[in-house]
């Protein structure tokens, strides 16, 4: 794909959409990251659902802490693998206590220090609390990215790398949330829905769907 038609994409993403976030309900940086880090494997439907009663009663490392293990286990129970998360989750909340003074930092290896937080997470958190223009190779983006030829790649890092080298500087930091917006409604993996896509005459999937 060349730059005159990736550049297209995106411009035609920012017309529909212009401030994109992400689905996940946050106030805090400490919110997302702990909404992020249960998102692995679940839905963020799901984790709404959890997160819109945990964080009214905990959304501090020190709250969190409060509860204890069983205490935020039972917050969190209907997330998909909730016994490793919660044991992250709390060591994550020391960590940040002795070592950031509570805060979330806004530096990816401080970052990908904490338990639980990966490469993904991090540049959430970076892209979303911090204005940072990463971008976080999810399955949605990874599938977009190669789908449509915006950037191709075996895995997710070298997805990610092309992005953050092709995508046009202005779109940098958006483009994280609209990959993964038309990944989630329009170009799903089992049928994308082409004939409903805006940018289906700009990709280059051999397989486009075709109107009923």
């Amino acid at each position: 794909m060349n730059a005159t038609k990736r550049g297209e994409i995106f411009s035609r993403f920012a017309r529909i959409n212009p401030t994109p976030t992400t689905e996940l309900n946050f106030t805090t940086p400490f919110e997302l990251l702990i909404a992020v880090v249960l998102s692995a494997q679940a839905t963020d439907v799901g984790v709404n659902k959890a997160t819109a009663k945990l964080f009214p009663k905990a959304n501090t490392p020190e709250a969190i802490l409060t509860l204890g293990e069983e205490g935020l286990k039972s917050y969190i129970k209907t997330i998909g693998l909730f016994n490793t998360k919660a044991k992250n989750i709390l060591a994550t909340c020391r960590l940040l206590i002795d070592q950031h003074a509570g805060e979330v930092p806004c530096d990816r290896t401080a970052l990908e220090a904490l338990p639980g937080v990966g490469r993904k997470t991090a540049n959430v958190i970076l892209n979303t609390a911090f204005g940072e223009p990463t971008i976080a190779v999810d399955t949605h983006i990874f599938r977009v990215s190669n789908r449509t030829g915006i950037a191709k790649g075996k895995n997710v890092l070298e997805v990610e790398r092309r992005l953050e080298r092709m995508t046009p500087t202005e779109f940098k930091h958006n483009a994280h949330h609209w990959l993964i917006l038309h990944g989630r409604y329009v170009c799903k993996a089992r049928k994308p829905n082409c004939p409903e896509c805006i940018i289906a005459d700009l990709c280059e999937f051999r397989g486009k769907t075709q109107a009923a």
